[in-house]
């Protein structure tokens, strides 16, 4: 059957490969490993793709040729402050996470604004040899990129590496279903229907979240003028996103929850840097891990957070923990020179192939920050999870891993010794979380379309329909009036005060 959807996918295929343009400008890690996860997947497929990024990739293919516009020293040392205070800060209050998130995200979007005003990206529309069949915007309330996409009037696909939350899912019209579509910190298991508490969180966070998309966007509406401002044939910054054909999320809801109503605009793709067979494993550690016994534990606090942003007493914590197991831990660690401790049973490295360290069978435990990338591989090999989340939608990924049962969490910056002992021995010893997500990895994995496939057949539909139009809500072309029927209620209510206006003086005509 597989063979037979494979052959067709081919004969749908453009007969010939296109040139796409990906403006993957934004300066964290992990989601440029989404980025490049879709950019190669058609770089296989034949296409000849161009990336935009601030950031050297990891991902690589004969068929990509990367423009890198990297960040300044300055901007790298002010990043790493802003990681820093998440590592030594409490971290537990939905506010602190949102403050911080918000500081982080505000950067990103400035210094995605600075690589636009970089010479080689204006040159990319003015050199008339350039001519792209399709943009690929990475997205993160960065209107003014859209912009770009104007000048090289193509159609467009967006990519989040993340679910298609409620702030996000606006940029094609997704619905905004608060009562049981829970906000992005917010943890609750699929089908499971939020307490009152839990939507008092999701409305306050939607709140939050329109707040600071529109002080955002005042200032994204400054920045596309500075960039294209002197150009009269570019539509008005409201006007933006009308050019959206159809947006990828990181995402799978028919396994993953939450169930949430999405427009066709909304392809999910989760698990897209998933491999389909692993890479072979570098040598040291595919020797570690096969000698690894009693099994492994895989460490690893994700690409934004190093060494030096963790306070040193619950580092030394986790080692003395870990140094004493029997299995083998592999921990991702960025400063070898100054590593936690040596132990005989623990392996430090600067970078980890982390999706095909999960695939390998010695892996009892994966020790992770609760990132969507971490928590998708770790559910697609079936493997069990310590989240230690600290920003973002971590918290609800975590939340929504232990409601599933797929593992445990614990607040990093307070840890206890004993207690990340006990939850460690708790997780390994109990075979349950292991049951549940092995049992979630089937599900997981059970689709109509990989998500591989889903980007080659997605991608190339926008290409033959020249934009796919048909694929975009009505809500995309409406005004803020129309699309909350402010002009049919008020019309109701000019009729609803003239009937009593009416009865009011026939009333009173009859009895006067």
């Amino acid at each position: 059957m597989k063979g037979v959807l494979v052959l067709f996918l081919g004969w749908i295929s453009i007969s010939q490969s296109a040139n796409i343009l990906g403006i993957f400008t934004c300066p964290m890690p992990s989601h440029l490993i989404v980025h490049m996860s879709v950019a190669k997947i058609l770089a296989e497929n034949g296409h000849n793709v161009t990336v935009l990024t601030t950031l050297e990739p990891t991902i690589k293919h004969k068929n990509i040729n990367v423009i890198q516009i990297p960040l300044p020293e300055e901007d790298g040392k002010q990043l790493k402050h802003i990681f820093g205070n998440m590592g030594k800060t409490d971290n537990g209050s939905v506010l602190g996470i949102f403050l911080r998130g918000f500081k982080y995200i505000a950067f990103a979007i400035a210094k995605m604004f600075d690589a636009l005003k970089d010479p080689r990206v204006k040159d990319l529309y003015e050199n008339k040899g350039n001519k792209f069949d399709l943009i690929l915007s990475g997205m993160l309330i960065n209107n003014y990129q859209m912009g770009l996409v104007h000048k090289l009037k193509a159609p467009v696909i967006g990519i989040l590496p993340v679910q298609p939350f409620e702030f996000l899912g606006v940029a094609v019209g997704n619905p905004r279903e608060l009562s049981y579509v829970p906000a992005m910190n917010v943890g609750v298991e699929k089908g499971e229907i939020m307490t009152f508490s839990q939507r008092i969180k999701t409305l306050a966070m939607s709140v939050g979240h329109t707040i600071w998309n529109g002080l955002e966007n005042i200032e994204n509406k400054k920045r596309y003028k500075y960039l294209y401002g002197d150009d009269p044939t570019m539509p008005r910054f409201e006007d933006l996103n009308k050019n959206i054909s159809l947006i990828f999320f990181n995402s799978h809801a028919l396994s993953e929850g939450p169930i949430r109503p999405n427009l066709p605009g909304v392809i999910e793709i989760g698990g897209i840097q998933i491999k389909d067979t692993p890479d072979p494993l570098p040598k040291n550690i595919a020797e570690f891990l096969d000698n690894a016994k009693e099994g492994a534990i895989l460490l690893s606090l994700g690409s934004n957070i190093q060494s030096d942003h963790l306070k040193s007493d619950v580092v030394q914590k986790m080692f003395s923990v870990l140094s004493k197991l029997k299995l083998k831990v592999i921990w991702k660690w960025d400063k070898l020179e100054h590593i936690p401790g040596n132990s005989s049973n623990i392996l430090y490295s600067k970078w980890l192939p982390q999706d095909d360290i999960l695939a390998h069978p010695n892996i009892k435990l994966f020790i992770t920050h609760a990132g969507r990338g971490g928590i998708s591989e770790a559910s697609y090999h079936g493997k069990p999870m310590l989240a230690l989340p600290m920003f973002g939608d971590q918290q609800g990924n975590a939340g929504s891993m232990v409601k599933q049962g797929f593992g445990l969490s614990l607040k990093l910056l307070e840890l206890k010794e004993k207690t990340f002992q006990n939850t460690i021995n708790e997780i390994l010893q109990n075979s349950q979380y292991k049951e549940n997500v092995e049992n979630f990895s089937k599900l997981y994995r059970d689709r109509p379309l990989t998500a591989r496939q889903s980007v080659i057949y997605w991608t190339e539909y926008v290409m033959r329909y020249h934009g796919a139009k048909h694929l975009q809500s009505p809500l995309m072309h409406m005004d803020f009036i129309a699309a909350n029927n402010l002009d049919v209620y008020g019309l109701l209510g000019i009729l609803v005060a003239f009937v009593l206006y009416l009865k009011y003086y026939l009333i009173k005509f009859i009895f006067r």
